[in-house]
């Protein structure tokens, strides 16, 4: 008895201990329910994601100090001196890093969004969910949520480190052209088409219901997305039109701010009427002279998007291309609660 009794006191304070000891490790910050068994489920594609935002945003950072250094020859971003471009090796790295971000929402759409549901209707564990005491909208939402979640914060981070690498030399087309490459990669135009591709990518995957389909599609959905707004972005500016009425020879171009996108220039004759450059195009200087005199040309007429016009135009698509998303995820949790199984 006394034994058992001394056993018992002894244990007492161990089992308390241990058992606060347990509790203060399980303090703070922790994933449990839905959020930890999707975490869970996904963790390979979520650490992919993390570790691969992690390494391409130190990269950039890197690139931008060893850009000022040799920028900071030549004023730096106060205001850069002539000559700064012999020198300037970095617009490769600039268009490596514009393509790779580019990439981003064909790989994330292929290889996150379509297999999310796809996997788990094919293999037949979404059926699961219709025994469990969590509804079809708290588990879809789960999914999609903190997906959607982790793909703007990496998209994120990724985008604002190439906008502060590039930023220095933006409005000079030498070192990347605004119109193109850079547009899609800096700014919240990369959030939002890549939110767009997977949230895209989700949606194909539970209506086909088989994984490697879904991804097929959806490859071919990302591309035809990137193709449709490669057109749309330009016409999201506002045009801006210069003439002159001082003939068409050297050193009569209009002035055009640095780093301005062309659309497109006119010749401009006497009565205000505008004719196509190439209309004049005669084989001989003498011909094309006398074209321009029968035409009555007097000067040109440019129309241009100037750089301060970029961030305006990537906040108005970035917003289009969101509104797209959230409708997408709308059809999605709203197909899904009814036909989900």
């Amino acid at each position: 008895m006394s034994t058992m009794t001394r056993t018992g006191s002894t244990g007492g304070p161990a089992s308390a201990g241990a058992a606060t000891a347990e509790a203060g490790r399980g303090r703070g910050p922790r994933l449990s329910g839905m959020n930890w068994l999707v975490w869970r489920q996904h963790r390979a594609a979520y650490w992919t994601l993390l570790v691969a935002a992690a390494v391409t945003t130190t990269v950039m950072v890197y690139q931008r100090q060893q850009m000022m250094v040799y920028l900071d020859q030549y004023g730096s971003i106060n205001g850069l001196k002539d000559g700064w471009e012999e020198k300037f090796t970095f617009q490769q790295p600039l268009s490596m890093a514009s393509r790779l971000i580019g990439l981003a929402p064909v790989l994330v759409g292929v290889f996150v969004g379509a297999p999310l549901l796809a996997a788990d209707l094919e293999n037949g564990t979404a059926k699961l969910v219709t025994t469990q005491s969590a509804s079809r909208v708290r588990w879809l939402g789960t999914k999609l949520g903190m997906t959607v979640l982790l793909v703007a914060v990496c998209t994120t981070a990724v985008s604002a480190a190439f906008t502060w690498w590039w930023s220095p030399v933006k409005s000079s087309q030498y070192a990347l052209d605004w119109s193109g490459a850079a547009f899609d990669s800096s700014g919240p135009v990369p959030v939002a088409l890549t939110l767009l591709s997977v949230v895209g990518g989700v949606a194909i995957g539970m209506l086909l219901r088989r994984t490697l389909l879904s991804m097929v599609v959806t490859l071919g959905f990302t591309v035809a997305v990137q193709v449709v707004w490669s057109y749309f972005r330009m016409s999201l500016g506002n045009i801006v039109t210069v003439t002159t009425d001082k003939g068409v020879g050297d050193g009569t171009s209009p002035d055009v701010p640095a780093g301005a996108y062309a659309v497109d220039e006119f010749y401009r004759t006497a009565s205000g009427d505008l004719i196509g450059w190439g209309s004049c195009a005669e084989a001989t200087e003498k011909a094309t002279e006398a074209c321009l005199d029968k035409a009555q040309v007097v000067g040109w007429s440019v129309d241009y998007i100037p750089v301060s016009q970029m961030s305006s135009m990537q906040w108005l698509g970035a917003s289009i291309l969101l509104a797209l998303t959230a409708c997408i995820a709308a059809f999605v949790i709203l197909w899904g609660r009814k036909r989900l199984v």
